[in-house]
């Protein structure tokens, strides 16, 4: 069976400086029309930086639209157009302040692809030599340093919830057999 919607018409609904939302008309398998309302989005990166000793590096900081703090991976939003590699990278150095000698990519992730157009990159960094951070101007958070087992069973006991960071440690403790 073919399952492939074909779209008809697409409406601009907001066009904000990172979300744009569009209401597109589609047609269905079966012939008939509906709606699908859509948010497009760059795109993003998440790190999972492991030192010498084997620990993590999260940052904890204020997730606006669940009133609450998270312990999450270093992450980012991509530009538009942008290397996601290059922008892993540079996302990592500016939340923590390391620089990897070893850079591994550990897929992508679809975070929510009901209603949103987003992909997020998630890279495994290792060997990593420590400098300053440079946080962006609205940006306020915690840097800590957690043993990568204890960090599983927080993932595991659903103490982390961010799904970027579930996802990539998931996927690091099986690649890795760590």
């Amino acid at each position: 069976m073919e399952l492939t919607e074909k779209t008809l018409s697409s409406e601009k609904i907001f066009d904000g400086k990172i979300l744009h939302i569009r209401r597109d008309t589609v047609l269905l398998p079966d012939g008939n029309q509906s709606f699908r309302e859509v948010v497009d989005h760059p795109g993003g990166v998440c790190v999972l930086a492991l030192d010498g000793q084997n620990r993590a590096l999260l940052v904890r900081q204020f997730r606006y639209p669940y009133m609450q703090l998270l312990r999450e991976l270093p992450a980012g939003k991509l530009e538009y157009g942008e290397d996601p590699r290059q922008a892993a990278i540079r996302e990592l150095r500016e939340e923590t302040g390391a620089v990897p000698g070893q850079f591994d990519s550990l897929g992508e992730l679809y975070p929510s692809p009901g209603y949103c157009g987003e992909i997020i990159r998630m890279y495994l960094a290792r060997d990593l030599q420590f400098g300053e951070t440079h946080l962006d101007e609205d940006e306020f958070l915690d840097l800590e340093r957690i043993p990568f087992a204890a960090l599983v069973q927080e993932v595991l006991s659903g103490e982390i919830r961010d799904a970027k960071t579930i996802a990539a440690v998931l996927k690091a403790k099986i690649l890795l057999g760590l």
